[in-house]
């Protein structure tokens, strides 16, 4: 099994700003070798190592991790998309071994950010390099998202997390609307990813049950994949719990796609 989606840092290094430390559970060192002994008993062989911090620093750092472990199969850094350099940026990255995609945090920033077409060059630039896009959403940026992808048919994307559906809130319409016009475009797809932490109190598998069925159905298992999102999930569960509860949500014939299949082949692991 592949861990679509998972971070580590250490605080104060590598251009860290977050957690801060009323995030108490998880405000310290994250290290790759613990993921790995979390991992392996269940069953989990390799991950896709994912940027936390939006600075060069963090991605350089990442980078440097994943040469010397075997267990990080890929890397999703960040680039500033719309510096003057960002398409000398993106080349050098994409000449790493292990760099597979880049995510701006667009969760952090204003709604029309990614609409703005001096995102377009970086954008291109990076479906020239083979480099995969993560979007780190919130319900709102999706209408933009949506443009920025109909921009860029030749940019594989994938929404982290579903794109953060408000369950806490027991909501579903507008998510789910947005979530099935992405979907209708082939080069979308998604992470079955960080629910848990979307839920509040509503944390139950049947809870959840409508949110997973929604992006199943919209995007299919050769569009879905699952990650742990650790160690932000440990603000909302453990890894065993989480990695069991989806396998639960997802069909059994799904699960050699929403498992495994689906993330080594958009990030070529």
């Amino acid at each position: 099994m592949i861990d679509a989606h998972q971070h580590i840092w250490r605080l104060g290094r590598h251009g860290h700003s977050w957690p801060t430390p009323d995030l108490a559970v998880i405000h310290r060192d994250h290290e790759v070798a613990e993921l790995a002994a979390l991992a392996a008993p269940v069953g989990v062989t390799g991950s896709v190592l994912v940027q936390s911090q939006p600075r060069d620093e963090d991605t350089d750092f990442l980078l440097e991790e994943a040469a010397r472990q075997p267990f990080i199969l890929g890397v999703v850094g960040w680039a500033d998309l719309k510096a003057p350099d960002a398409v000398g940026r993106i080349a050098t990255l994409a000449a790493r071994p292990k760099m597979r995609g880049l995510r701006p945090m667009l969760q952090s920033l204003p709604v029309d950010w990614i609409a703005d077409p001096a995102v377009d060059t970086a954008a291109r630039a990076m479906a020239a390099h083979g480099l995969t896009f993560d979007a780190l959403v919130l319900p709102p940026h999706l209408p933009a998202l949506l443009g920025f992808a109909r921009r860029h048919p030749d940019l594989p994307m994938v929404i982290d997390h579903g794109a953060k559906p408000p369950i806490a809130r027991g909501e579903i319409d507008d998510w789910a609307a947005g979530m099935y016009d992405l979907a209708a475009l082939p080069q979308v797809h998604a992470k079955l990813s960080g629910l848990l932490t979307e839920a509040g109190d509503r944390t139950t598998a049947d809870a959840l049950k409508p949110y997973v069925d929604i992006v199943l159905d919209a995007f299919g298992p050769d569009r879905l994949m699952w990650g742990s999102d650790w160690p932000v999930l440990n603000l909302a569960g453990d890894y065993a719990g989480w990695l069991a509860m989806a396998r639960d949500l997802v069909p059994a014939g799904a699960h050699p796609a929403v498992f495994d299949g689906t993330a080594r082949r958009f990030y070529r692991l």
